[in-house]
């Protein structure tokens, strides 16, 4: 009988402490995130110093949580799995100088995992996998359509040429005077409107599954500044509803067309803007429709967290991927294939 596997997966890219251990891969055994929303809210976005100091205060104390919530010892794990980017560098550090000394300590293999390939994962999670599939990945600093034929295949057909979908939410919500974080603010004004703005949709080339936000951002900001001038008075749940149904609008599009083009036996969302409940109820839409598979994690799996770092590392792990302890923070770290 095989021995049950269980790695530990520590991710600090931005403004999230988080540790967790998942069990071969699928089951989460603990999952403890420790966030830094209401600290970073009077700044209106995340300062990176101020970030990476409550990583330092936080890192042991939530490793230490997901060990005893699991009742593991340390020499009862096969590996540690952290987040080597991208993400702010100061903050990528401390977690992964914690999981060194925890590896070097114990004696455990150490795995880098990018922290894209973890929201892909949080879904093995939830659902196994079925190749090829393809995954949208939605989130504050990534929008891109990747397809998978087998685990740890990575195939970049699509993505942002300016602003991923995450940051032009944030930067609308600031533009409306609306709370950080503002995705969910927006979403949720959205969601109460009885009217919208007509924002415009960018398609690009034909043919092209890349995407574009900045020019719907500054149609958001300009219908905005000129309706002020002229004494008019912002309807922010209507501008929300324009802007909001132009972002799902594109993504379930050009994710449909693709889902189509490549024949894939299934489609799976990813990232915190896969948390946006309009997007889900879509893109749940449309793949019925078509009848190919369609799964999104729960919304705690869609944010960042450190059990989706742990199933990407267990599948690393699977097919012999080591880092060692000369890994560094790598905020512009590429999406590679570890596919044998």
């Amino acid at each position: 009988m095989k021995k049950d596997q269980y790695i530990l997966g520590i991710e600090t890219s931005c403004d999230e402490t988080a540790a967790s251990i998942v069990k071969n891969g699928i089951e989460i055994v603990s999952n403890v995130v420790a966030s830094q929303i209401e600290s970073q809210k009077r700044f209106g976005g995340v300062v990176p110093e101020i970030a990476s100091r409550h990583h330092v205060e936080q890192i042991t104390i939530v490793i230490e949580e997901a060990l005893q919530q699991a009742n593991l010892k340390p020499s009862e794990l096969d590996a540690v799995a952290v987040t080597e980017g991208p993400g702010l560098v100061g903050a990528l550090l401390i977690g992964i100088n914690a999981a060194k000394a925890f590896a070097f300590a114990h004696q455990l293999p150490i795995i880098g995992v990018h922290h894209i390939a973890g929201h892909i994962y949080a879904n093995q999670l939830v659902q196994r996998m079925e190749f090829p599939l393809l995954a949208l990945i939605v989130s504050g600093g990534h929008t891109e359509l990747v397809l998978m034929r087998e685990h740890g295949s990575f195939e970049l057909i699509g993505e942002t040429r300016d602003d991923a979908a995450g940051e032009a939410y944030d930067k609308v919500a600031r533009v409306l005077n609306l709370p950080y974080p503002g995705g969910p603010e927006i979403d949720r004004l959205a969601a109460e409107s009885d009217g919208e703005i007509e924002f415009p949709r960018a398609w690009l080339e034909p043919d092209s599954y890349d995407f574009s936000f900045s020019g719907l951002k500054s149609a958001v900001i300009n219908y905005k500044h000129n309706l002020e001038q002229r004494g008019g008075t912002v309807n922010p749940a209507h501008m929300a509803a324009g802007f909001q149904n132009s972002v799902v609008d594109v993504l379930t599009t050009k994710t449909k067309k693709a889902a189509e083009q490549y024949q894939v036996r299934q489609v799976i969302a990813a990232g915190g803007v896969a948390a946006n409940k309009q997007l889900r109820a879509s893109l749940t839409e449309t793949f019925l429709e078509l009848n190919i598979p369609f799964y999104v994690p729960p919304i705690y799996l869609c944010t960042d967290n450190a059990a989706m770092i742990a199933a990407a590392g267990a599948s690393m792990y699977e097919n012999g991927v080591r880092s060692n302890l000369s890994m560094n923070g790598r905020p512009g770290m590429e999406l590679v294939s570890w596919s044998k």
